[in-house]
């Protein structure tokens, strides 16, 4: 083993979302999010449940940020909740706002950096009903929303997130139907994919315009999920190619028009046989989109091999899931790709474990990406779902399985860092077990688990030895040989 110094700005923390955390769904004024209405779908979640309580966080913040001061952790990242703040995604409801302010007030009291996220998928319904991000003018109404909520609430946090993870909240969830709103429609989740990024841009000018005009300290950013696809044999050219379409559906998509003002032409002929996203595009949208931002949230779960057309294989196979590895999922893009299954460890959803993934992930977002544009780059999730087992006393020993992944990518963070990467922070998904989405509450995330019936909180191993490293500033992986 070797003890590896985190940086001296480096920060760790843990992060959560709204709908999956907070519950009162429909107190104090809250609407109905197209979470609330898919909840209700038979079907639709494997376990029927749905996000009336959740983890009850809307009535157990003081205990949470207790929790949260507890751990050791700089810096706690959440989501606001759209439909909390206006119902009908146009109209302002006070006592929305009031509940953020005052989470606000009790972190930045107890000495946390509160780094705020502005949409993590719980559309209103009501915009939903009137086409949701398939309808241009949705991406108007978020910048509305957005203008909004750092008017009222910009003075209280630095770190200001508009979009979490566009890629699910577009193709998977109009494309491949296993997210809100569960549509299965390519010319829609491409719609989708144009109008999610113009709303960040046209959020992001109005952010950055209040916050010059106020002189309110401002790091601003977006969040977008990355897949690391490798070719299975890297002298095949049709697998490179697959590798390629991955790395361009997941990856390139999003970030070349954020960075570069422009589509990536190779997706964008990958994508033309189910709907060409220059359809959408207006005069100015490109230039919004590529607003300059402070901060890229990456979120990374696992990367995956991949090749071209094999023996048996029909076209339309599925080839994603929401975390960029093979399964169900939509295939515009990537039609023609097949997964390899690698010789590594699976979690709990399936997933590989190849800590080393994020390391070329980071190297290839700084080369490409944040060195050019002198681009902060956050991991803004990263974690693993196993299958617990609490003790009598509730808690939860994942030091074989939950706390290694967590340290070796971690490691590999740090490990980029050394190599020049501008890495300058580390978030773990999740503070709370929480309502995984379509899994319900059948996956488990957090470093903290939470007994579904009694709302108790308790540290797992990981979150104790997590807490350790933020205090010591240290950590300890394995040594290369």
């Amino acid at each position: 083993m070797k003890t590896v110094s985190l940086p001296e700005n480096f920060f760790l923390g843990a992060a959560t979302a709204a709908a999956q955390i907070e519950g009162a769904a429909f107190e104090d004024g809250k609407g109905a999010s197209i979470w609330d209405t898919m909840c209700r779908e038979p079907g639709r979640i494997a376990d029927d449940s749905n996000i009336d309580v959740a983890c009850d966080h809307y009535h157990r913040v003081d205990e949470d940020v207790a929790l949260i001061s507890k751990l050791g952790l700089s810096t706690y990242r959440f989501s606001i909740s759209w439909v909390r703040i206006m119902p009908d995604g146009r109209s302002v409801n006070q006592k929305g706002l009031d509940f953020y302010a005052s989470l606000l007030d009790k972190l930045n009291a107890a000495g946390i950096r509160p780094w705020v996220t502005l949409y993590h998928w719980d559309l209103p319904q009501q915009l939903q009903d009137a086409g949701g991000w398939a309808n241009r003018q949705t991406a108007y109404l978020f910048a509305e929303y957005a203008r909004i909520v750092y008017s009222a609430l910009g003075d209280r946090a630095r770190y200001w997130t508009t979009l979490n993870e566009p890629w699910c909240a577009s193709l998977l969830s109009y494309v491949g139907g296993e997210h809100a709103p569960g549509h299965n429609d390519p010319v829609e989740g491409v719609a989708a994919v144009h109008h999610l990024l113009l709303a960040h841009g046209l959020a992001a000018k109005e952010i950055r315009q209040i916050a010059q005009q106020k002189q309110w300290d401002l790091r601003l950013g977006i969040t977008l999920n990355f897949a690391w696809a490798h070719a299975a044999d890297a002298t095949s050219e049709a697998d490179k190619d697959a590798a390629r379409r991955i790395n361009g559906v997941q990856n390139r998509l999003f970030a070349d028009p954020i960075f570069k003002g422009e589509y990536p032409a190779d997706v964008v002929q990958d994508m033309a046989l189910e709907a060409d996203i220059r359809d959408w595009i207006e005069d100015g949208d490109l230039q919004a989109i590529s607003t300059p931002i402070d901060v890229l949230g990456v979120n990374f779960y696992n990367g995956c091999a991949v090749a071209g057309p094999q023996d048996g294989y029909k076209p339309g196979k599925p080839v994603l899931n929401e975390r960029g590895i093979l399964g169900r999922s939509p295939n515009v893009g990537s039609a023609s790709v097949v997964g390899v299954p690698r010789d590594t460890p699976h979690t709990a959803m399936g997933w590989e474990v190849e800590a080393h993934d994020l390391y070329e992930l980071l190297m290839w977002l700084d080369a490409e990406y944040a060195k050019q544009s002198n681009t902060d780059l956050v991991i803004t999730e990263n974690g693993a779902a196993y299958e617990d087992e609490p003790d009598a006393d509730g808690f939860v020993d994942d030091s074989a399985d939950r706390l290694i992944y967590i340290r070796d990518h971690l490691g590999e963070a740090l490990r980029a860092c050394q190599d020049g990467a501008h890495l300058v922070g580390y978030l773990v998904w999740s503070l709370l077990d929480n309502f995984e989405w379509a899994c319900g509450y059948t996956k488990r995330f957090g470093i903290v688990r939470v007994d579904y019936k009694t709302l108790q909180r308790t540290p797992k191993a990981s979150a104790l030895w997590f807490s350790q490293v933020a205090r010591d500033r240290q950590l300890l992986i394995p040594q290369a040989d």
